[in-house]
């Protein structure tokens, strides 16, 4: 079949709690054999969180592969089989404190398609209110406040770096019309 592949054998070479690495070999369309690399992920979630005023609620937190602090959308892992809409209300919650009363789906991205099974569903918070957050007991991190537009230029200047983050900002300025 044109532009498919057949998976042939699979090996995990390393399961760990967040990650399952496995190598694949694939019989490629014209019958030979290739080798795939996959990080196989649960997926993931994220949210942008806008208010009345236009204001787009951030985080702040150290990323240990990068050895930097990164400014993100609030998101998280989902759990194998875990629906990903509750999954984002549980996250904007925690990490923001704050409750929505419109939560609309934005769309999947797959963050790197080469080696990676992640998707991560991206969701626009309006409505909102604040409470306390209620932070994982590992995770530590800053809630910052700014303009949506503020924001998006900082996607467009190269000044917020996870992918994510970007193109959910830029999805939700282009629905809001910002």
């Amino acid at each position: 079949m044109h532009l498919q592949e057949k998976t042939v054998s699979e090996e995990v070479i390393f399961e760990g709690r967040i990650i399952r690495v496995q190598k694949d070999t694939a019989e490629l369309e014209n019958g030979t054999l290739a080798t795939r690399e996959l990080v196989v992920h649960s997926g993931g979630v994220c949210v942008v969180p806008v208010d009345e005023e236009g204001n787009v609620y951030l985080v702040k937190q150290f990323r240990y592969p990068f050895k930097e602090v990164l400014t993100e959308i609030p998101a998280g892992k989902l759990e194998v089989g875990e629906d990903h809409r509750a999954a984002g209300l549980r996250e904007l919650k925690e990490e923001t404190g704050a409750v929505c009363s419109s939560f609309e789906y934005l769309g999947v991205m797959y963050p790197s398609v080469a080696y990676l099974t992640e998707k991560i569903h991206m969701y626009l918070a309006t409505g909102l209110e604040f409470s306390e957050q209620d932070l994982d007991e590992d995770e530590f991190l800053d809630v910052i406040k700014m303009k949506l537009t503020d924001a998006v230029d900082m996607v467009l200047k190269g000044e917020i770096k996870d992918g994510k983050t970007q193109t959910a900002l830029l999805l939700a300025a282009r629905k809001l019309g910002k």
